[in-house]
């Protein structure tokens, strides 16, 4: 597939991502009536669905990465060159922040305002080496055993592990950078973001390690 195609996919999936998670995170916080529980799983449902939409629309032509730790993952496994990857994480970025600008536009918010939600500590950052961790580890063995799978398999992990981690998983560097222009039920405090996403570096690196290791012929 061409490159301008693969990177057309990549942008159009992580905006349409983006734009669901801190869409529904507002409406969410909006409708929830001051209960946290509620609006965590009126974000968690539609992130959760978007995943298994997009990744079917887009997996036959970028590999739908949509997440620089799922394609510093296939660099390492020698499935995409530097140059490429490199183009897709700042595709990935940068349509991820347009997509939080869209939501907050859309929702009547300032078209970017910094987040002051704050998401740090060591419990927080092993929550996101956990949730990287396994949602690499998602795709990779799926990949490996029922590819038709990986859309719903990757669904309905991230649907889980906003619950049982303690950063409601973000497991992804793109959507933690984007979720700093957005002060919202989903944002986190742009110093707060570093340290989200070397534990997303590091949970990558380590289930590339395992699985390449659990998984080989």
């Amino acid at each position: 597939m061409p490159l301008t195609r693969r990177l057309s996919a990549e942008a159009l999936g992580t905006f349409f991502l983006l734009a669901t998670v801190v869409g529904s995170g507002i409406m969410a916080e909006r409708l929830a009536g001051g209960n946290v529980a509620i609006a965590l799983l009126g974000n968690t449902i539609p992130t959760g669905a978007i995943l298994v939409v997009l990744i079917t629309m887009f997996g036959p032509v970028s590999g739908a990465h949509f997440n620089p730790a799922v394609t510093l993952s296939f660099l390492l496994r020698r499935e995409i060159s530097v140059s490429h990857s490199a183009l897709y994480v700042a595709t990935q970025i940068a349509a991820g922040i347009l997509g939080v600008i869209a939501a907050n536009l859309m929702f009547s918010l300032p078209m970017i305002e910094l987040s002051t939600t704050a998401r740090t500590g060591g419990g927080q950052w092993l929550g996101e080496v956990i949730a990287t961790f396994g949602l690499v580890a998602t795709i990779l063995a799926c990949l490996k055993s029922r590819p038709e799978a990986v859309p719903m398999a990757v669904g309905l992990y991230i649907t889980a592990a906003y619950w049982f981690t303690s950063s409601t998983s973000f497991a992804n560097p793109a959507v933690t950078i984007a979720r700093g222009f957005s002060d919202t039920f989903a944002g986190i405090a742009p110093e707060h973001i570093p340290a989200f996403i070397a534990a997303q570096i590091a949970g990558a690196v380590l289930a590339t390690g395992v699985f390449g290791w659990l998984l080989r012929d």
